[in-house]
């Protein structure tokens, strides 16, 4: 599978690290019902912080594009960045690492089911801790999900304790894609998700097997009011299984796995 090098990419001039800046990635497919909220939720959020909001987008046709364009307190740390590598979530995040300037990127989505309050609490644990990866985590103590379908709840929370305990995976939601992410681990890997929401998962993996610090944060998960979800379970699960499997062959093979990544 081709991957995304995200230092290539960036040597190019399509980003430019900037210290101490906050970088919030936000994948969006015509999410003109929420986006004006989400935006203002994040600034309110991250104030007292450097930080940008990216907004990642497919096409120019896109919904998102013109809710935003209506925005009369439109925040200055709003940038638009348009996905050139394929179409779909996985690709648009990707985009938005390689546009991110900052030395914490966090990923959220745009359909208001991740809190943006949790964002300073994911950044501290990056910065003061020492944490490449943060996970926002409903599965913890003091997290919480509520809505969406039964089924896709239950495997996610499955597949998140299971490999907590099974592999010592340092969080017990390893798919929810709430994350923070340090620019050093970034910079370290090669992204190769072209597969809907599977990046939180790979990237939480390849840290764990890579001897990067893995955190987590509690947070709520709401499923959405407004917007059509993209997420297709019964497509997406052959790739979930991918990762979900090759962390468990690392607990048992750690050499041997750590020298494919």
């Amino acid at each position: 599978m081709c991957g995304l090098d995200v230092t290539a990419i960036r040597a190019t001039g399509l980003g430019n690290m900037a210290d101490a800046l906050v970088s919030v990635v936000i994948p969006v497919y015509n999410e003109r019902e929420n986006i004006q909220t989400c935006i203002r939720r994040v600034e309110t959020a991250l104030k007292g912080l450097d930080h940008e909001i990216l907004i990642c987008y497919d096409f120019d046709a896109d919904t998102t594009l013109a809710a935003i364009a209506e925005m009369a307190d439109k925040p200055a740390s709003v940038r638009l960045v348009k996905n050139d590598l394929g179409r779909g979530a996985a690709y648009a995040i990707r985009a938005g690492f390689a546009a991110a300037r900052g030395d914490i990127v966090v990923t959220t989505m745009a359909d208001l089911s991740d809190p943006p309050e949790v964002i300073p609490a994911m950044v501290d644990k990056a910065r003061s801790d020492g944490a490449d990866v943060v996970s926002g985590s409903r599965y913890m103590r003091g997290g919480s999900q509520k809505g969406g379908p039964r089924l896709k709840s239950f495997l996610s929370r499955t597949a998140g304790i299971s490999l907590h305990l099974l592999t010592g995976l340092a969080t017990h939601d390893a798919t929810n894609n709430f994350r923070a992410y340090s620019r050093r681990f970034l910079d370290s890997i090669t992204v190769e998700s072209t597969h809907g929401f599977e990046v939180a998962l790979e990237l939480t993996v390849k840290a764990h097997l890579k001897g990067f610090k893995v955190a987590e944060v509690p947070s709520s998960w709401t499923d959405r009011s407004a917007g059509t979800s993209r997420f297709r379970m019964w497509k997406w699960i052959p790739v979930y299984l991918r990762w979900y499997m090759l962390a468990v062959e690392g607990r048992a093979f750690p050499g041997r796995v750590r020298s494919r990544l």
